[in-house]
């Protein structure tokens, strides 16, 4: 399966990603999401930054998923402290996940630039990420 996972930016994020000092991405929600579940080891990642128009630059491949299922705020908070060394989160992205009663943590590698591709018929959710069987195919039908 293919996963199409929004970037801050402001954050460079994309950047951290390609130069290997950010090697997990975290995702938070208070209600459950079902893209959560979707995310398995040996998926791939496509990248896209906030603010360019669901433009995608890079591509990775999963390399471990920890789902956490429905968690208290205090452990929402350690989950998140115990991986910040992968995770590298400024304090802003920090502050805006932790606490939430549901965290993803997807471990990457291989990540690569591409030749970017738009995909406009994508609308992400808040937790910017949004699952697809193959990426492939959505490009073929005008996504």
């Amino acid at each position: 399966m293919d996963h199409i996972v929004c970037l801050d930016e402001g954050a460079n994020e994309l950047d951290n990603l390609v130069s290997g000092s950010k090697t997990m991405i975290l995702r938070g929600d208070d209600d459950y999401n079902l893209h959560f579940v979707h995310v398995r080891k040996g998926d791939m990642l496509y990248f896209a930054a906030v603010g360019s128009m669901n433009e995608v630059k890079a591509k990775g491949r999963v390399s471990s998923v920890h789902y956490t299922g429905r968690i208290t705020a205090e452990e929402s908070f350690e989950t998140i402290i115990r991986n910040q060394a992968r995770l590298q989160l400024p304090d802003n992205q920090f502050y805006a996940v932790a606490g939430k009663k549901y965290l993803l943590l997807i471990g990457v590698e291989n990540i690569e630039l591409i030749k970017p591709f738009g995909l406009s018929g994508i609308v992400f959710a808040d937790s910017g990420l949004f699952s697809l069987e193959n990426i492939d195919v959505a490009q073929a039908q005008g996504w």
